[in-house]
């Protein structure tokens, strides 16, 4: 069998390295290049055709999952993904006997994954796995259509904000902040994790800290170096950043 050629995607450096210089000991993988975020990913995944890619789950603009699902079946490569706790994640993969590797890793553990996926790539049953990470993604945005509510934590009071009443999300660090009808509700959360609990066809990310209720877009003004502002009902003005202007598009001429 030739080398398997492999990208490496991970928004740390050092995450990056460390995975590098642990599979560059093994003299039938082929390192192909690596990507530091989801659109890069993307791009790298669509112009390179690996046949093995590590994928790291938690990244800006686009994470793993959005990556994946932005591809079609016929594109999906074998896959490990690569993640730092995350129940949610964690339920997905074992669900779907799907191969992951939880940050920090043993170098057995990795070792272990690499020979499963060779064993899989061997035996060319590599679309067994490639269907299961088609099955998961469309069980999990089953889930997230389903998500109804956001709980609210506040002043030792619990309060739940219907999904259809946000108009827009907006990232904080490690808070985001709920845009609703003129009210803010601020929530310890990452906007990337809020993110694969809402429904892609309702909400889109239109720029690495905001996403926004797609039925609550007015208008859409082009602006400078590919970016769009974006104009809700209310008169509110949002940034699209270049790198979000396609995928975006796609979704609301239902493209994809």
């Amino acid at each position: 069998m030739d080398r398997i050629r492999t990208l490496i995607v991970d928004d740390e450096p050092l995450a990056r390295r460390g995975l590098r210089t642990a599979l560059e000991k093994d003299r039938e993988i082929e390192i192909v290049d690596e990507a530091a975020d989801g659109p890069e990913a993307l791009e790298k995944i669509r112009s390179i055709k690996p046949d093995l890619v590590f994928l790291d789950i938690q990244m800006p603009e686009l994470n793993g999952f959005e990556v994946l699902d932005s591809l079609g079946a016929d594109e999906i490569p074998m896959v490990v993904f690569v993640t730092a706790y995350d129940q949610y994640a964690l339920n997905a993969f074992q669900v779907h006997a799907l191969d992951y590797l939880l940050k920090p890793y043993e170098d057995d553990r990795l070792l272990e994954a690499v020979d499963r996926a060779k064993g899989q790539l061997r035996q060319k049953n590599g679309s067994s796995p490639m269907k299961r990470v088609q099955e998961m993604l469309d069980t999990t945005r089953a889930e997230r259509s389903r998500v109804g509510r956001i709980m609210v934590r506040s002043g030792g009071r619990i309060t739940f904000v219907r999904v259809e009443d946000v108009d827009w999300i907006e990232a904080q660090g490690d808070y985001i902040c709920l845009h609703t009808q003129g009210k803010k509700h601020l929530i310890r959360e990452k906007i990337s994790d809020m993110e694969t609990q809402l429904s892609p066809e309702h909400f889109l990310r239109i720029h690495r800290s905001t996403m926004v209720n797609v039925t609550r877009i007015r208008e859409m003004q082009p602006m400078f170096h590919g970016e769009y502002a974006v104009v809700l009902q209310d008169g509110t003005r949002l940034t699209m950043s270049r790198s979000f202007r396609d995928r975006v598009f796609e979704r609301l001429t239902g493209t994809q």
